[in-house]
Order: C-alpha cells, then structure tokens, then sequence
C-alpha cells in the first residue's frame, strides 16, 4: 500500500495504519523524525518477501518536506541467536534535500507501441541518491583482440543507489503506482527548488 500527497500527521498515520504494519512503531519513529516541520507528501510502501521457508514483511516510509528527504524502513524478523522472540528493527534517515544528486524514475510499461500519454505504467521503481551508498559493477576488461592473453585489469561503473523501491501494478494496485508516481514528482520539484 502507498500513500501520497498534502498531508498532516493524522492522514500519514491513517496510511501507516492502512499498511497493517506494526502501526504504533513505524508512526512513532516517523512522527519522531519529523518533528514539527509540516509535511508536503509522504508514501507508505508495505511489501512481504519470502525468504526460504518465512515470510517476511517490511514497510518503507518517505516524507518529504520543506528541507527535508526522511526515509523510515521497519523490518520484523524471526527469533534468533540474538532474541528468543520475534523482533523489529526500525531506522530512519532526515536527509537535506539539497544533498539529494538524483532521483530515477523508472517506468514499465506495457504494448508501448499502443502507449497513450497519461496511462499508468505497469510498474515503477524509484531510485533515489544522496551519496550514503555507492554501488560498483565490475567486469574483466578485455580488447577486440581474440588472442589476446594480457590482463587488462577491469572496467565498471559506479552508481548513488542509497534508496530503491518498486511498485507495481500487479502486486500494490493501480492506486499505489499512481500514488508512487505523484511522490516522485514532488521530491524532483523539490529538488529543483533547493538548487534554484
């Protein structure tokens, strides 16, 4: 599930509480980061994985406002080494929004021979990057040479990759790919509007 838009505290706490997601938890470690700063749009992203033999859940938080890009990510996990009963791990992260270098916004969709401008993609990912995490692809080197036996050491690129999330149609609804798309056009106004 996914929710956007103007907002006040009590609409984002309806959306977490939508979610069905430990409610109590993820709102009170928002509300914390937050603080008083009033909030311009906000989407709640709930998704269950399976992991081996478990079902996993988590929910992602971002809030945009004035100043600031606040992402919150609650996970629950089984009973381990660590706890002999099933826990929460949640983190949040304010980040200025002129420390924001990008924001992707990938779009899937479907018969694009047939596309009309306005119709919702299939899914969505939105990649966001403030410099916290790189991520290097590497790959051996090489040259046109096919007898070529010398190293060429390796070749790659590296990408801001701090926050991605998908969304899609088959999986969250129509709504909330709709919903993941208004998002990300409010954190690009944003974002110009820092740099301007």
């Amino acid at each position: 599930m996914a929710k956007t838009g103007t907002t006040t505290t009590q609409g984002l706490r309806a959306a977490i509480e939508r979610s069905g997601y430990y409610p109590a938890l993820v709102s009170e470690a928002v509300e914390s980061a937050v603080g008083t700063e009033p909030m311009s749009s906000y989407l709640v992203h709930q998704e269950t994985t399976f992991d081996a033999n478990e079902v996993r859940r988590h929910v992602t938080v971002l809030v945009l406002t004035a100043t600031r890009f606040i992402v919150s990510h609650t996970d629950e996990q089984a009973a381990d080494d660590t706890s002999p009963v099933p826990y929460a791990t949640t983190s949040t992260e304010s980040v200025r929004l002129d420390r924001i270098s990008s924001v992707v916004l990938s779009r899937v969709v479907a018969n694009p021979e047939t596309y009309t401008p306005g119709t919702l993609p299939r899914e969505v990912v939105l990649t966001i990057g403030w410099g916290a995490v790189q991520r290097i692809d590497l790959e051996p080197a090489g040259c046109s040479d096919p007898d070529c036996e010398a190293d060429h050491g390796y070749t790659g690129s590296s990408t801001a990759d701090d926050l991605s999330l998908r969304v899609s149609e088959a999986g969250d609804g129509p709504e909330t790919v709709a919903q993941a798309l208004l998002f990300a056009r409010a954190l690009s106004d944003a974002t110009i509007a820092q740099s301007a």
